[in-house]
């Protein structure tokens, strides 16, 4: 058979499969994987309100320790030998469900991969902050932020709701729970003593006492209208199903800072966010997991733009289906866009938008009411665009400054919104290529600047919400082309030849997790199926011919596509920099149906 004949065979193969697993409302409901952080924290909350869901506890503790490592760790992706957090996390969990105890061997392994690696000391904060709402570690005398910060004016730009959304739902509940040092015990807290490795975990904290000093100094005080305004803004930014906009991670923590407020563990707010954090479960074969926030909307709108990118036409029953689901769920209030949970009816983001609206492009032209959604959907995403000519996922024209005025670990990470190469890229090949917009375009030619400009000295781009240089570059590069850009272009040849240059023995492409964190290229001992898909996917957008690298990939993308191997499941979504990472259970069809078809439609 020639490789042709190949590609179209695993083509349709790929369309049957895709087919076989669409819901009857049109959505594709694949599994939003990531760490131990939301089974351990759901076994937590459940004890700490001892709510009697003891079949649920069950499943996940054996999800937790099908996970432990032979180390007694746990990992967030292949190649690291652990992950403290996740670690304290996921030890934390098992000793409160009541089904381990600190002597049994995989908890002793546990515990000494703790102590090892710096004990409760040297968590993440997001992890400290859970351990000190169950007693099990100190709150700091001074919170690095005081709660008034909701009180300063909207006009200047270092207010409460100039950060992220996705700060926003975390840190507001974890700024009531701190300033009220709100901790909660009962007959499941387990004692953690023994993984604290020194008295002096203040030390770092007491560090941050000038920071306090100074917004005490320009800040209103704390007072109960600060409360109040706090307790509205969370009461507002609840979805329909209970959920924290739609994050069961800022759920989580809502629900304990609404007990700091003085909300009864039965009241309806706090049983309905649990009911809503329990719908984000997936059971599917082997998987048992609580996802974060399901990747609903994001993966209907990726997997009914592959099939259209395969040939599928808008008169399939597949195509008109996601359409359909699509169409309900953009926003409808003055933003028009979308968001990533079928949930979500809060927060739009580029990003989603951008996906939903491809997916969309085909019915403008003769169904009037699919027009008037997108161009609204489209003049959203336009607005969107940062005044450096990037776009980010949330917020526009964040400040980035921010970040020096909060030294909170992992704050830069989550505080700001700025453009990013990623986003940017994908949102350009959009506009290029299905409003046929060029570089004559001003809001385009920006774009393209900013792209250019933000070029790393290697070639490469930064992705922010993927794995991460293979990613950036591969949207950084579609995008360019899809607007004209030439393939000789400086910009282009050097992403060029950095891809070529990292190739791995294999014929594929693979790129650690380490990457994002330590932000610079990392590779992987093997290629994973996805990477290779967007590096193959941009060297096509860039060549006129198949090259011998380009038919390599593809070849692998063949071999690869349907095998349970670490080339599929490692982590390719990228959430927080060195704690939280993802692996899209749709991605597996999706990217290579994608390069597949574009490979076709380009050589053949």
């Amino acid at each position: 058979m020639n490789l042709i004949n190949e590609i179209n065979q695993k083509i349709q193969q790929i369309i049957k499969n895709l087919k076989q697993d669409q819901y009857n409302d049109g959505s594709w409901r694949y599994c939003f994987e990531s760490g131990p952080m939301t089974d351990a924290n759901m076994i937590i909350l459940l004890r700490v309100l001892d709510y009697d869901d003891e079949n649920l506890i069950k499943k996940l503790v054996a999800r937790l320790l099908q996970q432990q490592q032979n180390n007694g760790a746990w990992k967030l992706y292949d190649d690291e030998k652990g992950n403290l957090s996740a670690t304290i996390e996921a030890y934390t969990a098992l000793l409160f469900s009541g089904h381990l105890n600190k002597d049994d061997p995989s908890m002793k392994l546990s515990e000494q991969f703790i102590v090892e690696n710096g004990g409760l000391e040297k968590s993440h904060i997001s992890t400290k902050c859970l351990l000190a709402i169950t007693n099990l570690y100190p709150w700091p005398r001074l919170f690095p932020i005081p709660l008034s910060i909701m009180n300063i004016p909207k006009f200047l730009s270092f207010n409460f709701f100039h950060f992220s959304s996705y700060v926003q739902a975390h840190f507001l509940p974890i700024l009531i729970l701190g300033h009220d040092k709100f901790v909660v015990t009962n007959k499941w807290t387990p004692d953690l003593q023994h993984l604290f490795l020194s008295q002096k975990k203040y030390k770092a904290l007491k560090k941050k006492k000038r920071w306090f000093n100074l917004f005490k100094k320009i800040l209103p005080t704390y007072k109960e209208s600060t409360r109040l305004k706090a307790e509205q803004h969370i009461y507002n930014s609840i979805e329909k199903d209970g959920t924290l906009y739609s994050y069961s991670s800022s759920t989580f923590f809502m629900i304990y800072a609404l007990l700091s407020l003085g909300y009864k563990k039965s009241s309806p707010i706090i049983k309905n966010a649990i009911s809503g954090i329990r719908s984000f479960l997936y059971e599917k074969g082997d998987v048992f997991h609580i996802q974060n926030s399901p990747s609903t909307v994001w993966d209907t709108a990726l997997i009914s733009y592959s099939l259209q990118e395969s040939g599928l036409t808008i008169k399939d029953p597949t195509i008109q289906l996601a359409s359909n689901f699509l169409m309900e769920l953009q926003h409808k209030h003055s933003n028009k866009g979308w968001g990533f949970s079928e949930s979500n009816s809060i927060n739009p983001d580029v990003d989603d938008t951008q996906a939903a609206l491809r997916a969309l492009s085909n019915f403008t032209g003769s169904h009037s009411e699919f027009r008037m959604a997108w161009n609204s959907g489209v003049d959203w995403l336009l607005t969107m665009q940062n005044n450096d000519g990037g776009w980010g996922a949330f917020k526009k024209n964040s400040p980035s400054y921010i970040k020096w005025l909060f030294p909170i670990q992992s704050f830069e990470d989550t505080a700001i919104d700025p453009s990013a190469a990623d986003i940017t890229g994908r949102t350009l090949e959009f506009l290029g290529n299905h409003l046929n917009l060029t570089m004559q375009h001003p809001r385009v030619m920006n774009s393209v600047k900013w792209l250019i400009k933000n070029q790393t000295n290697d070639g490469s781009w930064y992705g922010r919400w993927g794995i991460s240089y293979i990613y950036g570059t591969w949207a950084a590069v579609t995008g360019l082309k899809a607007v004209g850009v030439s393939s000789d272009h400086q910009t282009i040849q050097k992403a060029t030849d950095w891809l070529l240059n990292i190739r791995q023995s294999d014929g594929g492409w693979g790129e650690s997790c380490q990457s994002d964190f330590h932000r610079e290229y990392i590779p992987l001992p093997y290629s994973t199926l996805v990477q290779t898909c967007w590096a193959v996917d941009a060297l096509i957008s860039i060549s006129e011919f198949p090259t011998k690298e380009i038919t390599e990939g593809i070849i692998r993308i063949l071999e690869w596509q349907n095998t349970e191997t670490s080339r599929i499941t490692y982590p390719t979504g990228a959430g927080l920099p060195g704690h939280f990472y993802i692996h899209y259970h749709s991605y597996q069809y999706v990217w290579p149906l994608v390069t597949l078809s574009h490979y076709l439609k380009k050589y053949n």
